[in-house]
């Protein structure tokens, strides 16, 4: 080989090597789009607020754009087909991991099509009624439906709070209760504190000020341990059943084929933002938790919550209508 030959390979390879990490040093050159479901969710909460913070590092602006409808489906989907190049960011909660086991054409591979960056923050679902309905404890609740019809509500199939709430009444207590889904979180936590319905199922953050107001009764919060944003609800194992918790989680993910080291310097910014005293204390005011689980780390989460959710619709028998 001609050294002439030989020096312009080695040009050409040491080139192609710099272009990656030279895109990732000028990421992001323009405005970034955060992807989250409906508007007022707990992703689209999250995602404002990590948003701002990551707007101010970057000096570039980060625009949230609601994709709402089949659940997650939609804002899921709109980030599969995006370019992997960073400028198209999934931000999903726990319904990432349910949603392939409720909707069978959902046109995506969950681990195959996505990088999971990393975990934002996470807080328990919990049960509540209005005053007026004279329901105070889970086990009164559950004494109810074993004597008579109970209605609860949940912001839709297929959501969390739904399938929680299915396994909580079908599969631990053994009782029937009639399922009424609404369009969402705000109307269903509208539903409750009117006494439309007997009980409901939501996501603990937009259920927080209404439940301090003395507007709902917390029956029971769905983690291990008791919030701190609602110190005196006990959690569904202080309540008398055992043998299942569930958390709203909100993560980031990038399509799979976006270059490693804009995953990079998107991780460094989720943890520099996560360090904010301030961000940190917006998000328990909610009841949420900062999280710094990144990578690999919360990729086997996950796994581990595609694995719970697909057990939990298969039990149920949990479908979409």
């Amino acid at each position: 080989m001609k050294i002439p030959l030989l020096m312009s390979l080695l040009v050409g390879a040491v080139g192609l090597s710099m272009t990656v990490p030279a895109a990732a040093q000028t990421y992001p050159a323009r405005p970034v789009k955060f992807v989250v479901a409906s508007t007022g969710s707990p992703q689209d909460v999250i995602g404002r607020l990590f948003a701002q913070k990551i707007q101010e590092s970057w000096g570039q602006p980060v625009v949230v754009e609601n994709r709402a409808g089949a659940g997650a489906l939609i804002s899921i989907q709109t980030v599969v087909k995006a370019p992997a190049d960073g400028y198209t960011i999934l931000v999903s909660s726990t319904a990432f991991a349910v949603t392939p086991w409720m909707y069978a054409q959902h046109g995506y591979d969950s681990e195959r099509d996505f990088i999971p960056v990393g975990l934002l923050a996470s807080a328990p679902n919990v049960l509540v009624t209005s005053p007026a309905i004279g329901l105070r404890t889970l086990k009164e609740v559950v004494e109810r439906a074993r004597s008579g019809k109970v209605q609860y509500g949940s912001p839709g199939y297929g959501t969390t709070p739904q399938l929680s709430a299915e396994y909580l009444f079908k599969s631990l207590a053994r009782v029937d209760v009639l399922h009424v889904p609404y369009k969402g979180i705000p109307p269903v936590i509208t539903a409750a504190i009117s006494g439309e319905v007997d009980v409901a199922s939501t996501a603990l953050p937009p259920a927080v000020p209404h439940i301090k107001a003395g507007r709902l009764v917390g029956l029971a919060v769905t983690s291990g341990s008791r919030n701190p944003a609602i110190p005196d609800v006990p959690t569904i194992a202080e309540a008398g059943f055992t043998g299942f918790e569930d958390e709203s989680w909100v993560g980031v993910w990038l399509p799979a084929a976006t270059p490693a080291p804009v995953v990079a310097r998107l991780k460094d910014e989720l943890d520099r933002a996560v360090d904010a005293p301030d961000l940190r204390d917006k998000l328990r005011a909610i009841g949420f938790e900062a999280s710094t689980l990144r990578g690999e780390a919360f990729a086997q989460m996950v796994k581990r919550e595609l694995d719970k959710w697909q057990r939990v619709v298969k039990e149920t028998g949990a479908k979409v209508e």
